[in-house]
């Protein structure tokens, strides 16, 4: 167990850094209804992220098992480096489309944020889950723990430490927020500033950084 533990650690953060989910927390907070949809956007982002990379999970389970001990099966490595490459795809993609169209405004629906209730603020929280990038992130997860031959008692302590990792950024403002809003506030302005400027850069540079090291893995264990 403590080997997935270590194999998704590195792909928690990267659901971690994610930019959406941070940036439109931080709208949400900043909104005049932000107490009261905060919670349950954090709710649907958590219980999304659970769900997904609970599906991806027991998908992994129709690839053979480790042929032997610790050597995973070629099917779960060759599996892992199409993951590991789809990411390096993703991240270049959205680098080039960020130096190719430079900008400081927010997307318009997430520029919106700030006026959804709370129903909606949790079903938008948990879609994001959903996205391209997330979902490649969850698969990741997936065949890490399907790798490790895990029981199923095993697999859901690594998936809630991949869940609460993957949370914290949304999490710590939130509670944060809800228990001193206004000292949050210039904070949550700094914070969205900065977002606004670098974060698909550095986002982008993290998952290049986890694709290459999950290809790395999988042509390890082939």
């Amino acid at each position: 167990m403590l080997q997935a533990i270590g194999h998704i650690l590195p792909i928690a953060l990267a659901v971690a850094i994610s930019s959406v989910p941070i940036m439109a927390t931080i709208v949400i907070l900043l909104s005049p209804k932000g107490t009261k949809t905060a919670l349950p956007f954090l709710i649907g982002w958590v219980l999304g992220m659970a769900v997904v990379v609970t599906v991806c999970t027991l998908g992994a389970q129709v690839i053979p098992a480790p042929r032997t001990g610790r050597r995973e099966a070629t099917a779960i490595a060759v599996a892992g480096i199409l993951v590991g490459i789809a990411l390096v795809v993703v991240a270049i993609v959205e680098w080039r489309r960020a130096r190719r169209h430079p900008s400081d405004a927010l997307p318009k629906w997430l520029a919106s944020v700030d006026k959804l209730g709370p129903w909606s603020a949790f079903g938008i929280a948990f879609a994001l889950n959903a996205r391209p990038k997330g979902l490649l992130l969850a698969i990741a997860a997936g065949l890490a723990i399907r790798a490790a031959n895990l029981s199923v008692g095993e697999s859901a302590i690594v998936i809630a430490i991949y869940t609460i990792i993957g949370a914290l950024t949304v999490a710590v403002p939130v509670i944060l927020s809800l228990v001193d809003r206004k000292g949050m506030e210039p904070r949550l302005l700094e914070a969205k500033d900065w977002l606004s400027r670098n974060s698909v850069t550095v986002t982008a540079l993290i998952v290049l950084l986890i694709g290459v090291v999950i290809i790395g893995a999988g042509l390890a264990n082939l």
